[in-house]
């Protein structure tokens, strides 16, 4: 997986021209370098003409034999080191054409050695839509139909007929299948083998009867290498993300439709792996290097996905207001809420998108903001020098306010030195926190701004999404560059079905793995129910209705006759799809 126009950056070099290298040599440069070296990532773009026919082909079988690879002229590879603060902006100082911009001289700020007082309005907002959720008392499945819904559904089906059309195939697929397919893929991301073939085998090790009774291999091998999200007479070609934009915006429109009402929101970065021939599972064990496609991320505090964008880098996205590109981002986020009602939201994010120009900007909007920030972006605030902090006692903190936009910077000394920055939260109340000493080897209490105190508790959204869908990700993938980041998407989908699943349903929650299990059940189930073929076996029937996993009793319109009393019913069960009453829903299932 080489790249022929491919940037390095390492932060090192005072060369101001483009190294072309190839994805290997970065790889192996940083598998040189030492240990205690900070960290580093790749970040990975689509290449650079993403709207051309030759992107939709497959570059080799999954099992990456010796010999298949993604072409060159497929990705490219950027590695940055972590704190280099914004990370892409270099981007532009590689540009030979760039003009030098005059520099904005903005006033000087007036720092202040006194608290902050802030002038937002109190949280007093409500959430009809979340309240009419949880009367609907919806099953997993119906959760997670709402980010892929009817609509969402048919748009793919219909775009997947048009390519294979465009490539002389008639392919015929249709919403019940393409259904069955997202049910092995998401079955994929807790029963995984080396070949996705394996499923289909005869051989006891292997064979997997719900995913052979639900499709044939060669129907599922056929759906799969179609698959598209876009019309590629209509794409944008300053898009790398054409080929999978339409798809974006959908699932931004329903993510954040369906988006609890909170006060407090996580920004952040999560990466997407990218599963070439030469991704980072290649690396030695232990090595910090993530290879992937790096997304911005907007998410509730417990994890749910608000909005979210992959990153282009600077060449592509122009940052806009004065900001970086991460503090541009953020504005997007911002912006995405409000569409929702202009309320006081209070944003949270770390030191690679805070800046005190930002946090003008978004006290402009009315919106509350809290992050990290690194000390040339306080605008020179005049705190207490970091070696002379850390002399002081652990606790210790500084902090002056801007006199004219209320805006708190605040540096605090624990086992390292923090700078934190706010415009709605202050030094006060101050409180303790718990710390282990390690030459005493017992917990001290020191003193936390309040400031601190409410963002170690807020700023985790973005990680917490993150870690739920690396527990039981997508498997499967293609060798398009863009099947990884499709995966990705079906992951954030079932997340926010999940966590909408927990505020909903108090009484009957079950875990992550057990709710995609029950969506990936009753997807293949529901196939090999109407399969053609007729091909579903009375042991899986029998087997489902006894296994005590994710049965939800849902009402029909059509009345049937319960599958145990035998009279007329207008419920059912959703994953055995009997009729059958609720006072007969218990013993139908016990056996």
């Amino acid at each position: 997986m080489a790249s022929s126009s491919s940037g390095l950056f390492t932060g090192k070099s005072t060369s101001s021209k483009l190294k072309s290298v190839k994805l290997l040599e970065v790889l192996n440069a940083l598998e040189e370098e030492e240990s205690g070296h900070s960290r580093e990532e790749i970040f990975i773009a689509p290449p650079k003409n993403a709207a051309g026919d030759f992107t939709d082909e497959d570059s080799g079988d999954e099992d990456g034999q010796r010999g298949t690879h993604v072409p060159g002229n497929v990705l490219h590879a950027f590695v940055v080191p972590e704190d280099s603060g914004t990370r892409e902006e270099e981007d532009l100082q590689l540009q030979p054409a760039m003009k030098k911009q005059k520099a904005v001289v903005e006033p000087q700020r007036v720092w202040t050695k006194r608290d902050i007082r802030p002038d937002f309005s109190s949280w007093t907002a409500t959430d009809p839509h979340m309240e009419d959720l949880k009367s609907q008392e919806l099953s997993p499945v119906g959760l997670f139909e709402l980010f892929f819904d009817e609509g969402t559904i048919n748009f793919i089906v219909n775009e997947t007929n048009r390519y294979a059309r465009q490539k002389n195939v008639n392919l015929g697929l249709t919403a019940q299948e393409l259904k069955c397919v997202l049910g092995i893929l998401i079955l994929s991301g807790y029963i995984s083998y080396p070949r996705r073939r394996m499923f289909w085998e005869t051989s006891p090790d292997s064979h997997h009867h719900l995913v052979a009774d639900a499709i044939r291999r060669d129907r599922f091998e056929l759906i799969f290498s179609y698959l598209h999200f876009a019309d590629n007479n209509e794409l944008d070609e300053s898009d790398r993300f054409a080929k999978v934009r339409p798809l974006i915006v959908r699932m931004n429109y329903n993510f954040q439709k369906h988006a609890p009402l909170e006060e407090f929101y996580s920004f952040g970065e999560s990466m997407c792996e990218y599963f070439g021939y030469r991704g980072s599972k290649q690396l030695p064990a232990g090595k910090p290097v993530r290879l992937g496609y790096k997304i911005w991320c907007g998410t509730t505090s417990r994890g749910y996905l608000v909005w979210f964008e992959p990153s282009q880098g600077t060449l592509f996205t122009k940052p806009d207001r004065g900001l970086d590109l991460g503090g541009s981002m953020v504005v997007k986020f911002v912006d995405a809420l409000q569409t929702r009602g202009c309320l006081p939201y209070h944003i949270f994010f770390d030191k690679v998108f805070t800046s005190v120009k930002l946090m003008s900007i978004l006290r402009k909007k009315g919106v509350k903001a809290t992050g990290t920030v690194r000390e040339y972006r306080t605008e020179r605030c005049p705190l207490k020098d970091p070696k002379e902090l850390k002399k002081m006692k652990r606790g210790s903190f500084d902090y002056k306010v801007d006199e004219s936009e209320e805006i708190i910077v605040c540096r605090w000394h624990d086992s390292s030195v923090v700078n934190i920055c706010s415009n709605a939260v202050g030094i006060e109340p101050v409180g303790l926190t718990s710390h282990h000493s390690g030459a005493n080897k017992m917990q001290t209490q020191v003193h936390q701004p309040s400031l601190l105190r409410l963002y170690q508790e807020k700023v985790g959204g973005v990680g917490r999404m993150d870690q739920n869908i690396a527990k039981y990700k997508v498997k499967i993938r293609g060798m398009k560059w863009y099947s990884s980041f499709i995966g990705y998407v079906i992951d954030a989908a079932l997340n926010n079905a999940w966590q909408l699943h927990r505020i909903c349903c108090h009484d009957a929650q079950v875990d992550l793995l057990a709710f995609r299990r029950y969506v990936a059940c009753v997807y293949l189930e529901s196939n090999a129910d109407t399969s053609s073929q007729g091909r579903r076996s009375r042991r899986l029937e029998t087997e489902s209705r006894f296994d005590m996993i994710g049965h939800w009793i849902i009402h029909q319109d059509k009345r049937t006759r319960c599958a145990l009393c035998h009279s007329q019913t207008n419920t059912r069960c959703e994953k055995c799809q009997k009729g059958v009453h609720a006072k007969c829903f218990r013993a139908y299932h016990i056996r």
